[in-house]
């Protein structure tokens, strides 16, 4: 028998936001594989599949026995919430293949699915503070040591990225975002809009927008994500707008560009200057 590996990502929880592509792959599994929170949430979708769920830390457990059962002929389905491939079981899947020395030219096929990421799915809740450049920094420090997630936030901040910060805060990790809070203080205002989501699109889910200044004073823990906007970045109602620059070349009035500026042509940066 030749397996198939299917490494999906299921989104936020939300069975609107479970693609077709994941649902289908989903079903066509013999057996699922993930955290059981994740596997509970896919009630909707799943039948009678064989299940293998088990709690957090046992992630290396997971892949072994998703590697080992497809290699011996199964269907099997790895699932992780918002994107695999981001912060989630995607990695470890192709690193416990390459560990039992799979090769893309062997007859197991292995796919990736891709789900609406937790960055994606928070933003949207609150407009667009992630509508220039952005990057995503995960908090963490059970598998990255914390003076380099420090360098990386000081390299973001100081590159006037938007920022959503992944695992922001657990009960023994306090003091992260504060540190983190610091870092970004240095390169912009403490009015820079924030916007904390919690279980985004599940029924707890809750939405809190703040301020650079003052967002460490909310409570949020590890099922939250902190959007953080750039130096441009700025309220409108209850949205965070992060503007893409069409302001500096178009006129909004009507449409036309700007003198000193060209369609299709780089940003003259020297237009207004004295």
């Amino acid at each position: 028998m030749t397996g198939k590996l299917t490494i999906v990502g299921i989104g936020p929880g939300s069975e609107s936001l479970l693609t077709p592509m994941a649902s289908k792959a989903l079903t066509d599994a013999q057996l699922v594989v993930g955290y059981k929170p994740y596997i509970d949430s896919l009630g909707f979708v799943l039948t009678d599949q064989n299940v293998v769920a088990n709690g957090m830390t046992s992630e290396v457990a997971r892949a072994r026995v998703a590697v080992e059962k497809a290699l011996a002929g199964e269907r099997v389905a790895v699932v992780s919430s918002g994107d695999a491939g981001i912060y989630a079981m995607g990695s470890l899947v192709y690193e416990m293949l390459a560990f039992y020395d799979w090769k893309p030219t062997d007859p197991l096929e292995v796919v990736m699915v891709p789900g609406i990421t937790a960055a994606i799915s928070c933003a949207s809740l609150v407009g667009t503070p992630l509508g220039h450049d952005s990057c995503t920094i995960s908090l963490s420090d059970l598998l990255t040591p914390w003076d380099l997630i420090e360098r990386r936030i000081a390299a973001a901040a100081a590159a006037d990225f938007a920022i959503t910060f992944y695992n922001p805060r657990s009960r023994r990790r306090q003091q992260h975002i504060i540190t983190a809070q610091k870092i970004l203080l240095e390169h912009r205002d403490a009015s820079t809009p924030v916007a904390i989501v919690k279980d985004a699109y599940r029924d707890e889910q809750l939405i809190t927008l703040s301020t650079l200044g003052e967002f460490t004073d909310c409570e949020f823990g590890m099922t939250a994500a902190v959007i953080i906007g750039n130096s441009q970045s700025y309220m409108y109602g209850d949205k965070i707008i992060t503007p893409r620059g069409y302001n500096h070349k178009y006129d909004y009035q009507d449409g036309g560009v700007k003198a000193g500026q060209q369609r299709g042509r780089s940003l003259n940066t020297a237009v207004g200057e004295a």
